[in-house]
């Protein structure tokens, strides 16, 4: 506070009689101690004013940087989502290329299981033989059978 008080003892003697103050001065002693206080925070409500501004402004950008955050995180979600697609569809590729099966039928993740796929897809589509129909109709499968081993057995049947 800016003001000093000078509060030096005193001691009463019989010369000096005390002081009193009527209601008057009093009152007019109060009020200029009261004007004094009002005048220090005379600027409050403009300071208050301009501090829910700030606070404002400040929670404005931080929402917005809560947003850039948020989308700083999605995008490099998508990013290592489709940098992860890219590096399968490589390996599927090269797998293909590899072992003759279609890309799109490899659906594994890895290079050691899209070969593993591959090769029984391979197995898979390997043809196990050709059916052999007698002359009476029957269907017999002969396994391992060629279309030449057919076309032989079935002429040999015809000539007997």
């Amino acid at each position: 506070m800016n003001e000093t008080v000078n509060q030096e003892a005193t001691t009463t003697t019989a010369t000096e009689p005390e002081r009193t103050f009527t209601q008057t001065e009093l009152d007019a002693i109060v009020r200029d101690r009261l004007q004094r206080e009002r005048n220090k925070y005379a600027d409050y409500e403009a300071y208050k004013e301009k501090a829910e501004k700030f606070d404002a402004a400040e929670e404005a950008q931080k929402s917005e940087l809560q947003k850039a955050t948020e989308r700083v995180s999605a995008l490099e979600s998508e990013l290592n989502t489709l940098k992860k697609a890219a590096e399968v569809r490589g390996i599927r590729d090269q797998v293909a290329k590899e072992t003759g099966v279609p890309a799109s039928l490899l659906t594994a993740d890895t290079e050691e299981a899209c070969k593993e796929q591959a090769e029984a897809i391979k197995a898979f589509a390997q043809p196990s033989g050709y059916p052999v129909i007698n002359d009476a109709g029957e269907v017999t499968k002969k396994m391992g059978a060629t279309p030449q081993n057919s076309f032989s057995e079935w002429f040999k049947s015809v000539q007997k």
